[in-house]
């Protein structure tokens, strides 16, 4: 997170600030992810099945999961946990499916004769990587795959580490994965991007994962899409003085949990707030039970910080642009429609992030690392290209081809110039060039 400026970091006061920089040298990461890509990209499934033994201690013969494998997975499933996992999927798709729809296709006749216009396609082939990472998160397959279904895609390819819980192939089943297999990391990713034997290559890759696998995402960009570089998650809160301590910490703890490299922090005008939520925290660590991790994250890149007014406060927040923004104010409403740098933001005390982290129906893939100033997160028209067309007949070539031609003549570009003629006057330019 880059440095407040100058005149904005005069107007607060850090209660605690954080010990380490988000920003860390990637070097090592990058030089072990473009070793794995290139023997992916040369030795295909042989590389995969060298990988899964190396990394996850694994001899694979078969990456792909079986239908049989497929329907134990889901028998496996505990009958709350399934009835659970697919309240969270009709929740999703749902929300996708009114996004959808606001997404239209366009015709125009913008001068006579001239039309213009663009479909929304359907990203044809989409490989969903699926984190096994410390927890079974049986919400990241819902995230990543329910979306494409609603889009239209042709096929969805999912991969998840080899060691994933039986659950998490359950809830790739449930959230309508065509394809699943078995390998996970960097490796996953190349084969995804370059394909192998056993594993098309897709049109664009979704999906969270560690250091290893956003830095495999940011190499293959190009060759491929993406959705985005995830860093580590992120919460903040902004508050006023009314604030609640022991809310703000538990959410604040809530998000710590993820990962020992969580960026946690509150936002507030109200000192006295700040220092209860400081004592709030290291309270209610005594008795987390995911508190290593979570107090580590409080540690290293946890963040209170006390804004001498409002306009500081929302200043501040759009800058750190977090990925998951909570508001805790008198009119939270009112606060949220002055804020803009966010990857969601949750308006008042009720819109806890767990909620859309696991069920409410928008999506929990974000922005970190201040990405939301120019991007929103995963959704269904992360699936969906724009295309645009156009069409003319001969009112629209007498509108547009002289002022192309001029342009063309003026950049020194003949070929162009004579495309624009031939329309307007073929006669005139083959004779003119001899044909």
């Amino acid at each position: 997170m880059p440095n407040s400026a100058p005149a904005l970091d005069a107007r607060i006061t850090r209660i605690k600030a954080p010990q380490r920089s988000a920003w860390s040298d990637n070097t090592p990461v990058e030089t072990t992810v473009k070793a794995v890509l290139d023997r992916v990209r040369r030795d295909g499934d042989d590389a995969l099945r060298h990988y899964s033994r190396e990394f996850d201690k694994l001899d694979i013969e078969a990456f792909e999961i079986t239908p049989a494998e497929r329907a134990a997975a889901l028998d496996g499933l505990e009958k709350q946990t399934r009835a659970d996992t697919e309240f969270a999927i009709e929740r999703v798709r749902a929300f996708a499916e009114a996004q959808r729809k606001t997404l239209l296709p366009l015709e125009i006749e913008a001068l006579p004769g001239l039309h213009l216009g663009h479909r929304i396609i359907p990203i044809a082939r989409i490989g969903a990587y699926v984190p096994g990472g410390r927890y079974p998160l049986l919400s990241a397959p819902i995230m990543t795959i329910v979306p494409a279904k609603v889009a239209g895609c042709d096929e969805v390819v999912a991969c998840l580490p080899p060691g994933a819980h039986p659950a998490m192939i359950a809830g790739c089943h449930l959230s309508g994965a065509d394809r699943i297999f078995r390998v996970g990391g960097a490796q996953a990713i190349a084969a995804m991007a370059f394909g192998t034997e056993s594993i098309p290559a897709v049109d664009k890759i979704v999906g969270p994962g560690n250091a290893y696998v956003n830095e495999a995402k940011r190499q293959v960009f190009g060759l491929v899409g993406i959705d985005q570089l995830a860093g580590p998650s992120e919460i903040f809160v902004v508050a006023d003085e009314t604030g609640d301590a022991v809310t703000i910490a538990v959410d604040l703890l809530a998000q710590a949990e993820h990962d020992v490299r969580t960026r946690v922090g509150l936002i507030t005008t109200d000192r006295s707030l700040a220092e209860k939520v400081l004592v709030e925290i290291e309270r209610q660590l005594g008795n987390l039970s995911t508190a290593p991790v979570a107090a580590a994250a409080w540690r290293d890149y946890g963040e209170i910080a006390v804004c001498a007014d409002e306009a500081t406060m929302l200043a501040y927040s759009d800058q750190i642009a977090a990925e998951h923004l909570e508001v805790h104010t008198r009119d939270a409403h009112a606060t949220a429609a002055k804020l803009r740098n966010y990857g969601s933001i949750f308006i008042g005390v009720a819109a806890s992030v767990v909620y859309s982290d696991k069920c409410c129906g928008t999506n929990h893939t974000l922005p970190t690392m201040a990405a939301g100033r120019y991007t929103g997160g995963l959704w269904v028209g992360s699936y969906l290209k724009t295309c645009t067309h156009q069409w003319l007949d001969e009112r629209g070539v007498a509108a547009v081809a002289p002022p192309a031609m001029r342009q063309s003549a003026s950049e020194g570009l003949e070929g162009h110039r004579r495309a624009a003629a031939l329309r307007l006057a073929p006669a005139q330019l083959l004779s003119e060039i001899g044909a």
